[in-house]
């Protein structure tokens, strides 16, 4: 790095972070190209820290192919003098910084006696290069790889399909991989701070649901799960994924806010109802559904299923004014999205109320529809 350069790094959060405050230290500018789906509070505090925050349409970890996201820009600014890109997601020095020190460090306080290591996958310098060492003292320890679902809402962690874009991920170094979603994720969260009083991030927990998937509670077997965050920095996302963190409107009534979520996790796991984004593609391009699009109007705006027509979930009781548009025909087939596939869960809701049979929630929202490279219209 050159004594006049700026630094760039592309970053979901932490790393931003620590390179901030290196950054201060060392006497050097950072700047952080991220998604703008990444929890408010980390976004906040990388401008605290003293980061030039860019903040980019992307998935929540930042996609190695969008031609206009948070590593494209980062490229692009490193190409030029000023600027120096440390590129986490290439750097060998990402993995060999566990194997030098994390990698001992559980050596040395488990005694040698580890039989297990789980991490959740990011840019997999942490299991990579944690793993290859452990295997080397022990050939026999299990290397787990955890991974959340396409179109996930944890942030710092990849899905398989955006994984397989990152040059550290190395799954012939891994005895398994699995896939968590995101309700056991947030789920598990909520139970190791309150009940274990562990103050851990949604990343941690979800490490830990899949290592508990993969590791038998049997004598011999000592477990090594690394918990990368802590759960300061994401009560926006808690808001959205627990029941009852959300605070109510002054004077507001959340007596039906119980049922109504209920119902959402009814229809969740009701087959019948939901359809993932392989298949919504498909009954895209054969049927042409009326495809109902309720997130807010700057997201639809930006980026939506060709087609879509556009009802805020908030605007979707206006029935004067929006009643018009819905198919007639109360069989016609409907899609109904937003940006995760948690919204359209009371899209859904509300067209069953109006009588439309043939309607199906799109699990992984837009963002699944974009991370699969399928067709978007913007305005």
């Amino acid at each position: 790095v050159g004594p006049n350069q700026k630094l760039v790094e592309p970053t979901s959060g932490n790393t931003g972070m620590a390179l901030a405050m290196l950054a201060n230290v060392k006497g050097y500018t950072l700047t952080t190209p991220l998604s703008s789906e990444i929890p408010l509070e980390k976004r906040t505090m990388l401008r605290f820290f003293g980061a030039d925050v860019m903040e980019l349409q992307d998935t929540l970890c930042p996609a190695p192919g969008a031609p206009e996201g948070a590593i494209a820009k980062a490229m692009e600014l490193g190409d030029r003098p000023d600027f120096h890109m440390l590129n986490q997601y290439v750097n060998e020095a990402n993995p060999d910084a566990h194997y030098k020190t994390t990698g001992p460090e559980i050596w040395r306080q488990t005694g040698g006696e580890v039989s297990h290591f789980a991490a959740g996958l990011g840019t997999c310098g942490t299991i990579t290069g944690t793993g290859r060492f452990l295997k080397e003292q022990r050939p026999d320890v299990q290397v787990l790889g955890v991974h959340p679902q396409d179109g996930h809402d944890i942030p710092g962690v990849r899905s398989l399909r955006q994984l397989e874009q990152t040059q550290l991920y190395r799954p012939d170094e891994y005895d398994h991989v699995i896939e968590v979603n995101d309700e056991t994720a947030y789920k598990l969260c909520l139970r190791l701070n309150r009940e274990e009083s562990i103050t851990a991030g949604p990343s941690c927990s979800m490490a830990l649901a899949g290592a508990l998937q993969l590791v038998p509670d049997e004598p011999g077997n000592l477990l090594v799960v690394i918990f990368p965050d802590n759960a300061f920095k994401y009560a926006s996302s808690f808001v959205k994924h627990l029941p009852g963190m959300a605070a109510a409107a002054p004077g507001a009534t959340t007596k039906s806010s119980p049922l109504l979520e209920k119902m959402r996790e009814n229809v969740r796991g009701n087959e019948n109802l939901t359809i993932d984004v392989d298949a919504a593609h498909d009954q895209w391009q054969a049927e042409k559904p009326f495809v109902l699009d309720v997130r807010p109007r700057d997201q639809y705006d930006d980026a939506h299923v060709p087609g879509a027509f556009n009802i805020p979930l908030a605007e979707l009781g206006d029935d004067s004014q929006y009643l018009a548009v819905l198919p007639r025909d109360r069989d016609a087939p409907i899609l109904s999205v937003c940006q995760r596939g948690n919204a359209s869960l009371s899209g859904l809701l509300f067209l069953k109320s109006l009588g439309y049979r043939n309607v199906r929630s799109m699990n992984g929202g837009t963002l699944a529809w974009r991370e699969k490279g399928f067709a978007t219209d913007s305005k």
